[in-house]
């Protein structure tokens, strides 16, 4: 049977699943990006190198690795091509990327009313990184959209793109904002098309091969499940969904093969943008693991929001999205903290709730239930397995699997590949 493994984001995103795909990437025969946009970054670093990515999978730095953009995503062609162009410079040449014929495009208009719309909500604004992601995406529903299978028929593509500035020139007149011209935008589509038209295709058959022929296949989520469009801090959320529920339907595969879920969360708590934070600090001590972990937005440069370990959240994803491990990341950021905590629990209104409640009104009441253990002053970065780990950081692990009631598979103590600690035995097999 073949081996597969989803890793979805546990928290608000930024958790560190790029270290974590480029790990097991290594090993993939192939790595499937299943949903988001451009508007996810994430960091890579191995042989003391770092490489920042946003749409394109983790896998793209083994030559072995088939690198999927499945049909579940929306993929802003400019966007990939600037990054590969990056990654040319930084030497990354050898790959292979394949771009499903159904996935939605992401097109000028999109981040200009992305902006737009989030600079009309005033004070209530959501934190969108303006790349027009969420525009895309109704545009997808909406049925109106362009599919990057559209690029490889001239005429179609054509009689497409026309019909749809018809609808969003008037809506960008109505903000206020510049139109775009037909024949531009036409010439520089068909010319993106001349550059990545040979990666485009049925990524869902690409897939579906690799699986019924006992390939190790990577599901790669972006952003986090509380970012989820239908399950996380609504409307402080991304435009879709990166739970491992959303696989089978945005990569274009059965729910049969999907069978190891693996979360990823910080050993700690972080989120970029606007919306309730239960556990968020507020004094020097966010500070300090805001700079120890280089905590500032892939993508935007934001510096991001920090909190402890949440608990609540944790168990929560974990029944949404069936997790059977944890991987802890920067785990090392931790180390010299007199005290660390863990949030158990909420109180709401006087009472000790369970989960997160549905509504940003509730959740900005809730107040961490906190238990506090221990810290560790050693330096643990070079650790390479578990029983090596201070006694106080062993603890700290052991009451995350208690209070969330899943194992830890995984730890990692820096940001190279090399500096992680594999607990799972399944995991060292995959």
């Amino acid at each position: 049977m073949s081996e597969r493994l989803v890793v979805i984001g546990s928290q608000w995103g930024d958790e560190g699943k790029g270290k974590i795909t480029d790990y097991f990437a290594c090993k993939a025969d192939m790595v499937v990006r299943y949903q988001g946009g451009n508007n996810a970054g994430h960091t890579v670093v191995f042989d003391g190198h770092k490489y920042s990515l946003q749409s394109i999978p983790s896998g793209i730095f083994n030559p072995k690795t088939v690198n999927v953009m499945a049909n579940g995503m929306v993929v802003n062609p400019v966007s990939v091509i600037a990054e590969l162009e990056r990654l040319h410079s930084q030497g990354i040449t050898d790959y292979q990327l394949y771009i499903s014929d159904r996935a939605a495009m992401v097109m000028p208009w999109h981040s200009a009313l992305d902006g737009a719309y989030e600079a009309l909500k005033g004070g209530a604004q959501i934190g969108t990184t303006k790349k027009g992601i969420g525009p895309a995406y109704s545009d997808k529903y909406s049925r109106v959209g362009l599919r990057v299978g559209d690029l490889l028929e001239p005429e179609y593509f054509a009689e497409r793109l026309q019909g749809a500035l018809e609808e969003k020139n008037m809506e960008l007149k109505m903000l206020g904002l510049e139109t775009f011209d037909f024949d531009q935008v036409y010439a520089q589509y068909m010319d993106i098309a001349s550059k990545i038209g040979h990666m485009i295709c049925d990524t869902s058959a690409l897939i579906n091969k690799a699986l019924e022929s006992d390939a190790k296949v990577l599901f790669e989520g972006a952003q986090g499940m509380m970012l989820c469009i239908d399950h996380g801090t609504y409307p402080y959320v991304t435009s879709s969904t990166p739970s491992s529920a959303s696989v089978p339907v945005g990569a274009g595969v059965s729910p049969k093969w999907i069978d190891n879920v693996l979360g990823v969360a910080k050993a700690y708590c972080t989120r970029v943008g606007e919306g309730p934070f239960p556990t968020e600090l507020f004094d020097q001590r966010a500070i300090d693991i805001r700079e120890r972990g280089h905590e500032y937005g892939t993508v935007t440069g934001r510096p991001r929001r920090v909190g402890w370990f949440d608990a609540v959240v944790a168990r929560y994803v974990s029944r949404l999205a069936g997790i059977d491990n944890w991987a802890l990341m920067l785990f090392d950021v931790l180390s010299g903290l007199d005290k660390v905590c863990i949030c158990t629990g909420y109180e709401l209104d006087g009472e000790i709730i369970d989960n997160p409640p549905a509504t940003i009104a509730r959740l900005a009441r809730c107040k961490p239930v906190l238990i506090e253990l221990d810290g560790w002053k050693e330096d643990i970065s070079d650790v390479k397995e578990f029983d090596a780990l201070p006694e106080a950081a062993k603890a700290y692990v052991r009451k995350i699997e208690e209070v969330t009631g899943v194992k830890v598979g995984i730890i990692s103590v820096g940001a190279d590949r090399s500096k992680t600690i594999i607990i799972d035995e399944k995991l060292k097999k995959f």
